[in-house]
């Protein structure tokens, strides 16, 4: 037989002696005083001789991580809310039948202890066991070393397993729930309401971008999963809420990559009477708030980079272009305005637009090319055309721009905003216009969606609405490099062997 298979047998048989002590293998629940942590947290500033005067009981669980026996008494260490606690066991203080079960623990089983608090001649804090529980059997033996890329597949594939050897995943996901508690916080905390709205939609919309498909039996209608809930939020802006956000689940039948995932974390908000220059405002106030409060600074480091969330830069996209120009020479604002020119420009990068792409496409294209990836501190990039941007209002003075925002920090977007396009007559011939590129191939083009257009008629107020990718911002905020290291079950390829 292999070695792991031996293990394997070695730990059933451990579980039949369990069971003929008369024990139950999985008992149905275990009284704590204490969790982990909490025994570091409360006992780890305290002197042995501290320890030794207080008559104090704790219960506590956990993981064990570690064994060694010494005879009649042995050690271990029990694990638990990413913290661990050592533990002694001793023959004449436990009594016979528990030591009988200490030897027969294996590492990864799960354990209750009794007893009190001391420390030993190094000054490890530990548990000096009375009485010892047993919780639930690990009949697979936990892997030995998981580090490196190697085993990167295996630890997506199975998180537990990660988050059991790998303490600083569990600080991965500790920061993600605290970046979306503090963002829910800061907007409630400025009269926004949190609403739901519908995962499974007759129409997809609200972005630019290919939806997976589903069928409702009962009514049989064809069904899509949610790329946006923007067009939901904005009915319910129309409805009279003033100020709605919603941290949503979206769906993009997208390519996978080190940014994508199909599945993925937005944070979406509205505000009546707001423009696009309003919610660039709100957007770093809210940012500093969250990161302040999610890592405890506003400084950290991401690919090699250390981002400083103090200070955020803003260009036009025009300007962005000129500024990230790679040369001497500049393309002029004239220059940037003839497609001739940008298809030009674009030949001599080595980039071949699409061939129905128009001047805004190919604007956007070229600064995609010479920009985007030089953005790695804060920066808003503004005033989009107008063509990449269907459901955004039109620029005062200057109709082939947009008012929108993007937001890149670290060389890749992290939040999409404009004031919203509000005229029913005009977001009519924009949706038309979708149509006219979803026939000419492109499938990522918006679709008519006539009870939106009939929404506007009833008058949407001056509105300015933003995403905030929450997967990218966690993956700053932890300098993880891949979008699958901060979903905890990140979309994989079936596994082809056993695993």
């Amino acid at each position: 037989m292999s070695t792991q298979t031996d293990l394997v047998e070695q730990r059933r048989t451990h579980l039949r002696e369990i069971q003929d002590l008369g024990l139950d293998p999985y008992p149905h629940r275990f009284e704590r005083t204490h969790t982990v942590a909490q025994l570091q947290e409360q006992f780890s500033s305290r002197s042995a001789e501290e320890l030794e005067s207080d008559e104090a009981k704790i219960r506590a669980a956990g993981r064990l991580t570690a064994l060694r026996g010494h005879g009649k008494a042995g050690f271990g260490h029990l694990a638990g809310d990413g913290r661990k606690i050592q533990i002694y066991v001793r023959q004449d203080r436990v009594g016979e039948s528990d030591y009988k079960l200490f030897r027969l623990l294996d590492i990864g089983d799960i354990v209750g202890v009794e007893g009190a608090m001391f420390r030993t001649r190094t000054g490890e804090l530990t548990v000096f066991v009375d009485r010892l529980h047993f919780l639930a059997k690990s009949l697979l033996p936990l892997p030995e070393k998981w580090h490196g890329l190697t085993e990167v597949e295996t630890r997506y594939r199975q998180r537990y397993l990660d988050l059991i050897a790998n303490p600083e995943v569990r600080r991965i996901f500790t920061i993600r729930s605290r970046t979306i508690s503090e963002a829910r916080k800061f907007l409630e905390g400025r009269d926004f309401l949190e609403v739901e709205t519908p995962m499974m939609q007759a129409l997809a919309g609200g972005a630019p971008a290919r939806p997976f498909e589903t069928y409702h039996e009962a009514l049989g209608l064809t069904l899509y999963l949610r790329v946006a809930p923007e067009l939901y939020l904005k009915r319910l802006v129309v409805g009279g809420f003033d100020r709605v956000f919603e941290l949503n689940r979206n769906f993009r039948n997208e390519g996978i990559s080190t940014q994508h995932n199909p599945e993925f974390t937005m944070l979406e908000f509205y505000q009546a009477y707001a423009d696009y220059n309003d919610l660039m405002d709100l957007t770093e106030d809210m940012l500093r708030t969250v990161v302040a409060a999610a890592i405890g600074t506003l400084e950290t480091d991401f690919k090699g980079e250390t981002i400083r969330f103090q200070e955020f830069q803003r260009f036009s996209m025009v300007e962005a272009i000129q500024r990230f120009w790679p040369g001497d020479d500049p393309p002029t604002e004239q220059v940037l305005a003839e497609a001739a020119s940008l298809q030009s420009l674009l030949a001599s990068l080595q980039v071949e637009p699409d061939a129905n792409a128009g001047w805004g496409r190919m604007l956007g294209l070229l600064f995609e090319t010479v920009a985007e990836k030089r953005l790695i501190q804060p920066t808003f990039i503004y005033d989009f055309p107008v063509e990449l941007s269907p459901l955004s209002k039109r620029k005062d003075g200057d109709p082939r721009f947009v008012e929108r925002f993007e937001l890149f920090v670290g060389g890749m977007e992290l939040a999409n905003a404009y004031s919203e396009l509000n005229d029913p007559a005009e977001q009519r011939e924009r949706f038309e216009e979708q149509l006219r590129q979803r026939a000419g191939g492109n499938l990522e083009a918006h679709q008519m969606d006539e009870d939106y257009v009939k929404a506007l008629s009833y008058g949407m107020p001056p509105t300015a609405g933003e995403g905030i990718g929450i997967d990218r911002l966690v993956m700053i905020l932890t300098g993880s490099s891949s979008i699958r290291e901060v979903i905890l079950f990140p979309q994989l390829r079936p596994a082809t062997t056993g695993g």
